[in-house]
């Protein structure tokens, strides 16, 4: 094995700390939902960004500054630093960087960045935070190029499409926040290893476009989406999250998805018991749903008309499914039996 190789496979261990960040959950286990006007002021921010924009190359003291963790480099010869730390500079420009071959770890948020073409040569990189920029797409971009790179954050640039990204050992990414409408592009060929995705707070209309069958936890909450689609191809994913669109029908579920266990469908439009029929696919996995703020869940015997046809549930919503609860849906299939599913979907 090459010193690089080698290096590599030490290197995966290495990230999985600073990967922990990656996903944004509340106590409950739900992604924390945007301030109602947070996406427009991002928006402003961005374009505020711009007007004040004002050449501000990255300096060797900036750098001398945000340097640290010394480890061995790859031959076991010699040390380097291998963290850098960039955050909110200013910079519009990372010209330097591309001699600092060893990093592994990189934090440039909140800066005014448009290219990141100088860290083509950053072979060694693992982690990237690149969050608050000025990324408006993949094109040109040498992200496709970081052999080793597992985590990478690119909220809150003005991304608008996926096409051109990818990472042979990425493993987790985000783009919450930014201004895709569709997705394309992302697919097995260029991100084989990629087991979660964060798309947040985008403009998508739709789920389709996702070719991942590694995908294990997918986040589309606060977009505009009604449709699903395209879910049939994530056979390995465990978790979707799908807060805040415009979702009326729950077609779409495939018997494919045999491992998912979490949905969360809270503020949608979801507004009759007949729509929880095309969950019948996930029924055998699926342990906890969530459909509060939906018109369904103001109905009466909103819990129960769910469980008769979820029974394996072991929460919906916030609250965990009881004994007596369980009961009661035992002894209503016992004597009703289809009769009582008809009756729940009439209302």
């Amino acid at each position: 094995m090459s010193d690089r190789e080698e290096e590599g496979v030490e290197d995966k261990v290495e990230v999985a700390e600073p990967g922990n960040t990656a996903s944004i959950l509340d106590s409950e286990g739900e992604e924390g939902g945007r301030e109602e006007g947070e996406g427009q002021g991002e928006e402003e921010a961005l374009l505020e960004k711009e007007e004040k924009l004002e050449s501000c190359p990255l300096t060797s003291e900036m750098i001398s500054e945000g340097l640290s963790l010394l480890c061995r480099t790859g031959n076991g010869l010699a040390h380097a630093f291998v963290r850098l730390e960039l955050k909110e500079r200013g910079l519009t420009d990372l010209n330097i960087l591309s001699s600092f071959v060893h990093l592994r770890f990189l934090d440039i948020s909140s800066n005014y960045l448009s290219d990141l073409s100088p860290l083509a040569s950053l072979s060694h990189l693992l982690w990237l935070k690149a969050d608050g920029n000025l990324l408006d797409g993949f094109k040109g971009q040498p992200l496709g190029q970081l052999e080793y790179l597992q985590w990478l954050n690119l909220a809150s640039n003005r991304i608008k499409n996926t096409e051109g990204l990818g990472g042979p050992s990425l493993e987790t990414l985000n783009l919450t926040g930014n201004g895709i409408q569709s997705i394309s592009g992302l697919d097995y060929g260029r991100l084989a290893n990629l087991v979660t995705l964060e798309l947040r707070g985008n403009r998508l209309e739709t789920t389709d476009g996702i070719y991942l069958p590694n995908l294990r936890r997918l986040y589309l909450a606060q977009n505009l989406i009604k449709r699903l689609e395209g879910l049939e191809r994530l056979e390995k994913l465990t978790t979707l999250h799908l807060r805040d669109n415009r979702i009326e029908s729950l077609e779409g579920f495939s018997e494919g998805m045999k491992s998912l266990q979490y949905l969360n469908m809270r503020g949608n439009l979801v507004f009759s018991p007949r729509a929880l029929l095309s969950l019948a696919p996930v029924a055998g996995s699926l342990r906890a749903l969530v459909l509060s703020e939906n018109p369904l869940s103001e109905s009466e015997d909103y819990r129960m008309s769910v469980l008769l046809r979820l029974p394996l549930l072991e929460r919906l919503d916030k609250d965990a499914v009881t004994a007596e609860e369980r009961s009661e849906v035992a002894e209503r299939q016992r004597e009703f039996g289809d009769e009582e599913v008809t009756e729940q979907e009439e209302y």
